[in-house]
């Protein structure tokens, strides 16, 4: 038995598709029938520890999608840079025809206590996490609003965009924000039947390993421990169960659901 095709005859957009979960995205709405359009900085940041994604990543991500037979637009934009995110997601949208679902996924993290983040860790966290998602569903709501057809966006918050996790004052503080938003625009675009939600992973195993996390941990891990466990005995997710809840998240299925709040954190803001 074949994955459902809830997507069929429809176009999806992805940021941060190169890797991780915006990969997982892409594919997972590719193998439900849509043709997707695709962007990523491919780009290693200043205040990350880990590599960045790479224009290979990408190009992995192009050829993955197109084994499931659908199309693809994918280009190197970061999400900071709003002119090229919009000429990009305008010129997916010719190619393809139309638009229907937003994931506004791309994001970093680094690590440091909250008075010890630097002015540069601080500003660029804030301009890809939260003005990143900002210039997505600024460039994409016209087209949607246009369409007159309703539509579904998601945008990836966090266990941290609910709750108070150590070391990531900055991280926190977007995840918060992008939820507030999120929730803010879906009661503005409720009467155009296009919905907001937002979606908040605990751990999923990606390129966004935050090896300067570990040391803090180790000096003040004993008392903070309980905020980072899980009640399921699982320790990280894959991408590709974030990638099916969003999908289900904007099939029609969950078409009542907007401004809501989905964890797929194996129990850890119930921690």
């Amino acid at each position: 038995m074949g994955m459902t095709r809830r997507f069929e005859g429809k176009v999806v957009f992805v940021t941060g598709a190169a890797r991780g979960q915006g990969r997982a995205e892409a594919v997972r709405f590719a193998e439900e029938g849509a043709d997707v359009i695709a962007i990523d900085a491919c780009a290693k940041f200043a205040s990350t520890s880990y590599a960045g994604a790479t224009e290979a990543d990408l190009a992995e991500t192009v050829k993955l999608v197109e084994a499931t037979g659908a199309k693809i637009v994918a280009s190197k934009v970061d999400v900071r840079d709003f002119d090229a995110l919009s000429a990009a997601l305008a010129a997916g949208i010719d190619e393809l025809g139309r638009l229907d679902v937003v994931v506004a996924n791309a994001g970093i993290c680094s690590a440091a206590m909250s008075w010890e983040i630097t002015a540069e860790q601080w500003q660029e966290t804030i301009d890809v996490n939260l003005t990143g998602v900002f210039h997505t569903a600024k460039a994409a709501v016209p087209h949607l609003i246009a369409q007159g057809q309703g539509g579904a966006m998601v945008f990836t918050s966090s266990v941290a965009g609910i709750k108070g996790l150590p070391f990531t004052g900055h991280y926190v503080a977007t995840k918060h924000a992008v939820t507030g938003l999120a929730k803010t625009m879906a009661n503005e675009l409720g009467a155009h039947r296009i919905r907001v939600n937002t979606i908040h992973p605990a751990g999923v195993e990606t390129g966004m390993q935050v090896a300067e996390m570990m040391p803090l941990f180790e000096e003040y891990g004993t008392t903070l421990a309980p905020i980072f466990m899980n009640a399921l005995p699982s320790y990280i997710c894959q991408p590709e169960e974030i990638a099916a809840t969003v999908a289900w998240l904007c099939s029609d299925e969950a078409g009542q659901i907007t401004g809501a709040q989905i964890p797929v954190d194996m129990g850890n803001l119930n921690r």
